[in-house]
């Protein structure tokens, strides 16, 4: 294992013990961090669980209060009748607030919300809501690289191009897509397709620029080379660019396949609500906070893994480049 010194050394490789270890952390310290908020009471509990009602009216065993309402109450009693014995009085136990679960509720979540049957039979379950979604990820991260590969392709080859489109795709870009969610429901109906188009309108334009600034990094002098050669138009662009951007521009959509998660849930909120977006807004509303945060490691595992399988692939795909 190389020293620690190593580590802050800039651009300085890792040997593979201390990358696991430094993988490791990086996962582990929000979870420790998470769990010390969680189970240390002295760290932040700032309500009380009811264990015992006291005889308080609106005390209710396994209820939440806050700690001021529990001391106060508490106090009122005391002062009531000083002979009360502590199996008489309010009990509590110091607990967080419900948008706040400990680590193993999430965990069990997780579990069961694959498990258990939904309450109402017309309602779908957590692994048919997540396909859904991915349904919706797919069809509007293809839509946008269909259009949006050429044309930023196009724009980092030709000054001409270049100028015909990338003005009006930086304006747009600053654009919110959700802003275009109305449109899209008048346009496109209450049901997928203005979903699709919000994942299309949040991915398109910057995958336009950035693909044309990688195309824009291909050594010029391979260009030069194929002009030479009598290689022009869309013989050079299929036999000179594309093969020299092609492990930059297959690390781009990756990237790029983050960014189109990012709008999933606001995106799945226009028309008719649905997919995991439908699951969690559904368990906000009754309080199930424990299920609305097994929901959201469910999207980041899904998108971890994505990506760790598109990384392990491009390896294979683009040996050469890795080696660099």
């Amino acid at each position: 294992m190389q020293s620690s010194s190593s580590w802050t050394t800039p651009r300085t490789q890792l040997d593979k013990k201390s990358v696991r270890i430094l993988t490791f952390a990086s996962f582990a310290v929000p979870i420790l961090l998470w769990c010390l908020v969680s189970y240390a009471p002295f760290i932040w509990h700032p309500q009380m669980e009811i264990t015992h009602s006291g005889g308080v009216s609106f005390f209710r065993e396994g209820n939440l209060v806050d700690k001021e309402v529990f001391e106060r109450e508490l106090n009122k009693k005391l002062e009531a009748n000083p002979e009360l014995t502590a199996e008489q009085l309010p009990q509590g136990i110091p607990s967080n607030p419900v948008y706040l679960p400990a680590p193993h509720e999430v965990v069990t979540a997780f579990y069961t919300a694959f498990t258990t049957e939904p309450k109402r039979a017309n309602e779908p379950w957590l692994h048919e809501s997540l396909w859904h979604s991915i349904q919706i990820i797919a069809w509007g991260f293809f839509w946008a690289m269909l259009f949006g590969v050429p044309l930023g392709v196009l724009a980092g080859t030709y000054n001409a191009a270049s100028h015909a489109i990338e003005p009006f795709t930086e304006f747009f870009r600053y654009l919110p897509a959700p802003a275009f969610g109305a449109l899209a429901v008048a346009i496109l109906g209450i049901y997928d397709a203005p979903k699709v188009a919000i994942i299309f309108i949040g991915t398109f334009f910057q995958m336009v620029l950035i693909v044309a600034a990688t195309t824009r990094k291909l050594n010029m002098a391979l260009i030069e080379a194929s002009l030479t050669l009598g290689c022009r138009g869309l013989s050079m662009i299929r036999r000179v660019i594309l093969p020299g951007i092609l492990p930059d521009l297959y690390r781009d959509m990756r990237i790029l396949l983050g960014w189109a998660w990012t709008y999933l849930i606001v995106a799945e909120l226009i028309g008719t609500s649905s997919g995991i977006t439908w699951f969690i807004t559904q368990q906000a509303r009754y309080k199930n906070f424990d299920n609305v945060f097994a929901a959201i490691l469910i999207i980041g595992m899904i998108g971890l893994i994505t990506d760790l399988i598109l990384a392990k692939l491009g390896k294979r795909l683009f040996p050469w480049h890795n080696a660099k």
